[in-house]
């Protein structure tokens, strides 16, 4: 199975990307997280995105705040998928970070998930990892199917409450 490579700007991300951790863990797909920045570090940046494809990952997740340019320095140096994760810092809420994200120059595509959404990142990466193992595949339907569940659940509470 081939594995994500998650790449943070700071090690004080990591408590916001630990879901996508979870997530990743809870199927059962490979990882590695490593601490990179565009600014401070920018060629081990450039050589963790280059060394991806090589080193068995299938995409990349790509954490940091403020001016959120790790993904985009990710997605310059590879042409595997890398997924925009931008994370809250300061006072603007993360929306410094998401404008980052999601406003990449035509040419250098980058996907992006919401401020803070972790899980959601490792869901995508999972599912991406899934197009060639069908067993993850089988995990992530089951998912949606207990996730499902749980609403129609949570619907009968309701209704209980309402009777």
């Amino acid at each position: 199975m081939k594995s994500v490579l998650i790449v943070m700007g700071s090690e004080n991300d990591f408590d916001k990307v630990e879901p996508a951790v979870k997530v990743l863990k809870q199927l059962g797909v490979p990882f590695k997280v490593h601490v990179a920045s565009a600014h401070r570090s920018p060629e081990r940046a450039a050589t963790l995105a280059k060394a991806a494809r090589n080193d068995g990952h299938a995409v990349i997740i790509a954490a940091a705040g403020a001016a959120n340019h790790l993904g985009g320095a990710m997605a310059a140096n590879s042409t595997l998928p890398v997924i925009g994760l931008p994370i809250e810092v300061g006072g603007l809420g993360g929306i410094d970070a998401l404008l980052s994200t999601v406003q990449m120059p035509g040419g250098v595509p980058m996907a992006g998930v919401g401020v803070n959404c972790a899980k959601n990142a490792g869901l995508i990466a999972a599912s991406i990892v899934s197009i060639t193992d069908d067993a993850l595949a089988a995990k992530l339907d089951a998912e949606r199917v207990t996730m499902a569940d749980g609403v129609v659940a949570s619907d009968a509470r309701v209704q209980a409450k309402l009777a």
